[in-house]
């Protein structure tokens, strides 16, 4: 697939350089993004990136390095090394798609979106797909093999890219974990409108829908007797087995333990709460003497 490739690097002006358009992947100037750019400052570029001609042009776009063109523009340096592939747009879609699902954090909207893009490249190359609107699938295809990478069903795939159809806002929510991917699901199916009617309810009202409430909208809506009212008077009424719950973005504890990998934050949460508590103790207990 690669044989026309140029297997050695070389350096190109950034200037000539553009994100892939539609990469789903996000590229934020947060801590991570600050680091890099020092350790580019220092050392340079030690992984060259993987760019493609743009057909009829002098130009290349990304396929493997957003972040690392991103800080090198960042740092102010002219030129990068990266690799040129001389292939399809759609086989780029592809690699780009794969080259970046292994990584450990991965939000929901990026993982829809490259679902998608992937989905959309492969229909184009002629293979079988189905967009379906159901969240139950059954027939073998092109999202089965996408799942195959991850470990994730056929049905989960079409889940995801689902979350394409949501307005930004409730998108964003679910990449802070307010919304569960089923309850977003169901709300996509809604339309615009409703969609942003629902927002301005969970805004005013500090809620989120549950599942039962999400499945309920998107049924009414299908009937034509959803309003904003309706949506209103759903959100407001009581949850069943609902519980408060205390929610931490996890960049906050990855800033203080770092180490700590994301299935061991819960156990590390609760017995720093546990030994903090029992300082608050000793405090005490000095103080009354």
């Amino acid at each position: 697939m690669f044989n026309q490739n140029i297997k050695s690097p070389v350096n190109i002006p950034v200037s000539k350089i553009h994100p892939f358009e539609g990469n789903p992947y996000k590229v934020l100037d947060n801590d991570e993004m600050n680091t890099l750019i020092c350790s580019i400052q220092e050392q340079g570029i030690l992984t060259p990136i993987i760019i493609r001609p743009i057909e009829n042009t002098d130009e290349y776009e990304v396929i493997s390095g957003h972040r690392r063109l991103h800080a090198t523009v960042k740092a102010g340096i002219k030129e990068i090394p990266a690799f040129i592939y001389a292939i399809t747009r759609d086989e780029a879609a592809i690699m780009l798609v794969d080259s970046n699902l292994h990584r450990e954090h991965i939000l929901p909207s990026e993982r829809a979106f490259a679902y998608k893009l992937k989905l959309e490249a492969i229909k184009r190359q002629g293979e079988r797909t189905d967009l379906t609107s159901s969240q139950v699938a059954t027939k073998f295809d092109s999202a089965t093999e996408i799942g195959n990478i991850t470990g994730e069903s056929r049905d989960k795939v079409y889940r995801y890219i689902r979350l394409t159809y949501l307005i930004p806002e409730l998108l964003e929510m679910m990449d802070e974990d307010k919304i569960a991917l089923s309850v977003g699901v169901e709300l996509s199916f809604l339309d615009e409108q409703m969609q942003y009617d629902l927002l301005h309810v969970i805004e005013e009202q500090d809620c989120t829908p549950s599942y039962s409430q999400a499945w309920h909208m998107h049924r009414d809506y299908n009937s034509g007797t959803l309003t904003a009212d309706s949506i209103e008077n759903m959100l407001m009424s009581e949850k069943p087995n609902q519980k408060p719950m205390c929610k931490v973005p996890i960049e906050k504890l990855q800033k203080i333990a770092p180490k700590v990998k994301d299935k061991d934050f819960e156990d590390f949460v609760l017995k720093a709460c546990e030994h903090y508590y029992r300082y608050l103790q000793r405090q005490r207990n000095r103080d009354a003497r």
